[in-house]
């Protein structure tokens, strides 16, 4: 009887869902936001007016003045600030690297590693030890790394469709690979770029130390440094890798999610979130990570609103703070729903760039997912086939806890991360057409989540 009733209620859902009155108004949301949209204009203020805005920076701050007042300006029913505590890394000058081999100098392309700490004031200069995995720097044991530079030299796999997964398969070496090196004597750690591009931009990105374990400084070496790097080790195993960084990590400081709100017609309780990160790294204007990902976010409120639409439950737009190296307004932000009692009944976030949409991975119940795939035939046509069981995001996933069903945005991210982390992340690669596209998606997505809840 139980499944009797669970397959009736699918099928009724579905025969809402496919009813023509959706139709229109999903078709009205794209007309809107591919006719009238802001959302290019903002990312452009973003961008070139604020530019990088790593966690406790003075950028950071002046985008949340920022959005705060854009949003305000769009007239939600409220616009909020929720305070979070958040990690001030700063990078310093320029970083400085060479190879040294025999008589020959030759630079590299180097970015410190989030988190890492300094070289010392003169630099580190050490023999080299190319490793591509941990167990093959532990196989070599402290004995012949002591003393060295180990040089992580595992690429993404170009064969992987997913990008995500082939970046998966080797971040690793990005996040621990310093401890593990340190944990064997090493003096620091350069990291292969984590990217399938073959170019001179170094790709930054978050680092952890390991408790207990000697601190040493790490950076990420471009693409085409790691392979001359690598053609040269084969040659003279003996030559030696110099760099110096200045970074540093200072304390805590203050600093905010920025929240806007439509109430909810029917049901006010019930809370339905869409948002991207509104921190980047400091080497560029974030604009595909997650400059993007803000004004869309920001651009379904305005559309519902543009159009006239009354939901039924509250929707929220939420600018994150401190996704890049600390996940620390994410899990404020689940902080405060807990305390608020609140109940959030989904959550979607924009966190893969501004390319063309392709649909949307699903965090939830086998029956949550069965109550989206009536909506289907309503997003195909719009390009949206990609829909099912994927990743949802990293600020929103401390709701899950709760219950609520996470919503990753998947647009086609076969060039993202020729952009991640790095100083071409810029306002310019972002093509307006499909940042607005993915804002339609997304306010669709979003409007059928008000309609029928899950």
């Amino acid at each position: 009887m139980k499944k009797l009733l669970l397959a009736f209620g699918l099928f009724a859902t579905a025969a809402q869902a496919k009813s023509p009155a959706d139709s229109v108004t999903i078709r009205k949301i794209y007309t809107e936001i591919l006719g009238n949209s802001p959302s290019y204009e903002w990312l452009r203020q973003l961008t070139k007016g604020v530019g990088p805005r790593l966690s406790g920076s003075a950028g950071a701050q002046k985008a949340v003045d920022w959005s705060k007042q854009l949003m305000e300006k769009q007239g939600f029913d409220r616009v909020f600030l929720q305070e979070v505590m958040v990690p001030h890394w700063v990078r310093g000058a320029k970083e400085v690297a060479y190879i040294q081999n025999g008589k020959q100098k030759i630079t590299v392309p180097i970015a410190a590693l989030g988190g890492s700490i300094a070289t010392a004031p003169k630099g580190v200069e050490a023999p080299v030890i190319e490793v591509k995995n941990f167990q093959e720097l532990r196989d070599l044991g402290a004995e012949k790394v002591k003393g060295k530079i180990v040089f992580f030299n595992r690429p993404m796999d170009p064969t992987k469709l997913n990008t995500f997964e082939a970046y998966a398969g080797a971040v690793d070496q990005r996040g621990n690979g310093a401890s593990e090196a340190g944990k064997l004597g090493a003096v620091g750690a350069i990291v292969r770029s984590v990217t399938t591009a073959m170019d001179d931009n170094p790709h930054t990105g978050g680092m952890r130390y390991a408790t207990g374990v000697p601190l040493i400084p790490t950076a990420a070496i471009s693409t085409n440094g790691a392979e001359l790097l690598s053609k040269s080790l084969k040659e003279n195993a003996n030559l030696t890798f110099y760099f110096k960084q200045n970074c540093e990590m200072l304390p805590d400081v203050k600093s905010y999610n920025v929240v806007g709100e439509i109430k909810g017609s029917e049901k006010p309780e019930e809370i339905i979130v869409v948002g991207g990160h509104l921190d980047s790294w400091d080497l560029a204007e974030g604009a595909h990570d997650d400059g993007s990902g803000c004004v869309q976010s920001i651009e379904v409120l305005r559309t519902i609103k543009a159009l006239g639409i009354k939901p039924k439950r509250t929707i929220r737009a939420v600018m994150f703070m401190n996704e890049e190296n600390g996940l620390r307004g994410g899990v404020g932000y689940a902080d405060y729903a807990k305390k608020n009692n609140e109940k959030h009944i989904a959550a979607v976030e924009s966190d893969e760039g501004g390319f063309t949409p392709r649909g949307f991975g699903i965090v939830g119940t086998a029956e949550q997912r069965a109550k989206v795939m009536p909506w289907k035939p309503l997003l195909a046509p719009y390009g949206l086939h990609d829909i099912g069981a994927g990743p949802g995001g990293a600020d929103i996933g401390p709701l899950a806890q709760f219950g609520t069903v996470l919503f990753g945005f998947k647009p086609d991210t076969q060039r993202y991360f020729d952009f991640h982390h790095t100083g071409i992340d810029r306002f310019e690669g972002v093509n307006k057409r499909e940042l607005e596209l993915g804002a339609a998606s997304m306010t669709a997505l979003v409007y059928l989540l008000d309609q029928y809840g899950l």
